[in-house]
């Protein structure tokens, strides 16, 4: 029988009682199966800060301070996670003294950046995985305290290879098909912790923020899984986001194309590269609510390879801010040759990733992730392209995008589709910068102003669901 891979996101882990709607969950399964897990919430942002603190004070006694208190926060949270999930006294402390032993490999690494001041890439990735491994540990040993069989299975013990990119790397599949397979073959619970893999050499790499989905799809395509079934705390993808519009759609079923471009422009189901692995797999992805009981195993979305234009063709309409403008002057930076390679080349070498590029003759719009957009702007400024007479940036910018199988069809329906919403965003006062179709066959999409992102949403939402 093939096995389901399910994970479990951050969400699902914020307080110590959450870890019970976990086992109930995988109680409910009732077979083996392969867990995926991300660090508990907020953990990960907190380990990030952590080893930017210690960078920065590198050498000082506060600094150091600062880090072992963060670990001895840890310590105490843990302590309080197995008090609330495991009865057995001599199980928890074997737990308690598991769970510090990894601590103590963590305040290695941040004792290290204090003596040398800096974070080699390798170590930055070697830290902000830890919240995943002290997760993994924790679940595997609570599950074993209920009576389920369950076994910790770390990437580097599996062969979860990756291209060996820190910081962003993607799994190597033709190294690790074979081995995850193998390994993950017994009929137990496998707990995974999410977010990283390791490359040729054993050095952690990570998946890239939110990267534990797209560690759970990797293994479902290496496991030739059923589904990947992912736990949220909302009910499946929506029509929008509920705090930016009133009673929203549920979506029950989504293609990969689809699911894809919501995460891309701001959908927080699944990171965008989840469905990456799974594309030619023909592998589903089912979205269930953990605080939704009553629902069992029922998915309130199902993304698969089934393509279907629905009659109001459009799905979602989804929002995002993490954007920003880098815009290239010049009377002729949209005729001369050679500049938007020189500026893709630029931007690689400092490990930049374009979002889009829209171009005229006299700019090229290039757009960004936020905190990407300062590096971007300080490496163009330097690099004096020629033709380029001045470089500019915009932070306060927004995207609103309209989602559906059929968005650029050829037919009445699906050529009126980026045009309506378009329309509807102008008519209701919004500034929209620029707009898009084309890109996606499934997506079109317009740059707003950031103050008018909710209203954008509100109006072209309107328009397709009334």
């Amino acid at each position: 029988m093939k096995k389901i891979v399910v994970k479990f996101g951050g969400s699902n882990l914020r307080e110590p009682q959450d870890i019970d709607r976990v086992v109930n969950v995988v109680q409910k399964y009732g077979r083996p199966l392969v867990l995926v897990v991300s660090a508990f919430y907020g953990i990960t942002n907190a380990l990030i800060a952590c080893v930017q603190a210690a960078k920065e004070g590198a050498g000082t006694k506060a600094a150091l301070a600062e880090s072992q208190n963060y670990t001895q926060t840890l310590r105490l949270l843990k302590k309080q996670i197995l008090e609330a999930n495991i009865d057995d006294t001599a199980h928890r402390a074997r737990t308690e003294k598991a769970l510090g032993e990894r601590l103590d490999q963590l305040d290695r690494y941040l004792t290290g950046i204090h003596c040398i001041g800096d974070v080699p890439t390798f170590v930055n990735d070697a830290i902000l995985s830890y919240g995943e491994r002290l997760s993994s540990l924790l679940l595997t040993e609570v599950l074993l305290s209920r009576g389920i069989a369950a076994r910790e299975a770390l990437p580097e013990d599996i062969g979860l290879i990756t291209d060996g990119v820190f910081g962003n790397s993607a799994c190597d599949f033709l190294a690790s098909t074979a081995t995850v397979s193998q390994a993950l073959a017994d009929d137990v619970v496998f707990v995974v912790p999410g977010f990283y893999g390791v490359d040729q050499s054993g050095k952690t790499t990570l998946f890239g923020r939110g990267g534990s989905d797209y560690s759970a799809a990797s293994i479902a395509a290496c496991i030739g899984a059923e589904s990947l079934d992912v736990w949220k705390d909302v009910d499946g993808f929506l029509s929008a986001d509920p705090g930016a519009v009133s009673a929203p759609r549920s979506i029950s079923q989504l293609n990969y194309l689809e699911a894809a471009e919501l995460s891309y422009f701001g959908a927080k189901i699944l990171h965008p590269r989840t469905v990456e692995p799974l594309f030619d797999r023909d592998i589903p992805i089912r979205i269930l609510n953990i605080t939704r009981p009553e629902r069992g195993l029922q998915p309130y979305t199902i993304i698969d390879a089934q393509r279907h234009v629905t009659h109001d063709v459009v799905k979602s309409v989804s929002s995002t801010e993490d954007v920003a403008i880098l815009k290239l002057h010049g009377p002729g930076v949209g005729f001369k040759s050679g500049i938007l390679a020189q500026v893709t080349n630029t931007l690689d070498q400092h490990g930049i990733n374009i979002k889009s590029v829209l171009t005229a003759q006299t700019a090229i719009n290039i757009l960004l992730a936020r905190d990407h957009l300062e590096a971007a702007y300080a490496a163009l400024s330097e690099h004096h392209l020629a033709g380029v007479v001045n470089v500019s940036c915009d932070d306060a910018v927004a995207i609103v995008a309209v989602v559906g199988d059929g968005v650029l069809d050829a037919s009445d329906v699906g050529s009126a589709i980026a045009s309506r919403a378009l329309s509807a965003a102008l008519a209701g006062g919004v500034r929209v910068r620029l707009a898009a179709a084309g890109a996606s066959e499934v997506a079109a999409y317009m740059l707003v102003q950031q103050e008018d992102r909710k209203l954008a949403l509100k109006l072209v939402h309107e328009e397709f669901f009334g």
